[in-house]
């Protein structure tokens, strides 16, 4: 495998739900028939992620179809990983262009990896302020709200999983001077956890715009 990175974040965890769909029909049927399906359905799923592709990069993917034991897939997934496209790491100058209004910003922690992102955020713990970089058909956008601890397990608007969650409110001027107007939603507490099971952009892009 070599080749340039192709493939988003969200799109790597649709393929990597696939492989293990496979690995766990190579274990529980023995029909080659169903084997065979499951993997043209497979291919067809993680073909319909991608709107081009080169011939190196289709042969890449179509490699799934060889995968029958937890082993390959964790081979095939870890060599996969080397063609996600990183999220780009925002300079401080950046984040204070993304988040105008922010007084003190609290700058993220060092040594974060960038390579598992399709949002990237962090949290202001003093303030219990999160901060977040979207994307958005647009292109990027900050995002800045308060949080709430939950306790309690809520579907993620984002991810789309029962988790623990915090509620995430975001307050706008409205449309008379002096009133606001209070958005909230629940997403996870654990911020790299949330992107590693993110699946589609459409859910973010939903959040974005639901909650700005």
């Amino acid at each position: 495998m070599k080749s340039e990175q192709f493939i988003r974040n969200d799109q790597y965890n649709v393929i990597k739900r696939q492989v293990w769909q496979l690995v766990n029909g190579h274990s529980t049927v023995n029909d080659q028939q169903v084997i065979g399906a499951l993997e043209s359905l497979s291919i067809e799923k993680v073909g319909d992620l991608f709107t081009e592709l080169t011939g190196e990069q289709k042969e890449i993917l179509n490699q799934l179809a060889k995968i029958d034991d937890k082993e390959a897939a964790e081979r095939y997934l870890s060599e996969l990983q080397s063609y996600i496209i990183p999220f780009q790491q925002p300079s401080e100058q950046r984040l204070k262009k993304l988040f105008p209004k922010a007084k003190k910003l609290k700058l993220p922690k060092d040594g974060i990896n960038f390579n598992r992102m399709t949002y990237f955020s962090y949290d202001d713990i003093g303030t219990k302020k999160r901060y977040m970089i979207m994307p958005t058909e647009k292109g990027m956008i900050g995002l800045t709200g308060t949080y709430e601890e939950t306790n309690t397990k809520q579907i993620c608007a984002i991810c789309n999983r029962l988790t623990l969650s915090y509620m995430f409110m975001t307050k706008t001027k409205g449309e008379i001077v002096g009133t606001y107007t209070k958005k909230g939603n629940y997403i996870c507490q654990d911020t790299e956890d949330c992107n590693h099971h993110l699946l589609s952009l459409d859910k973010i892009y939903d959040f974005v715009e639901n909650i700005k």
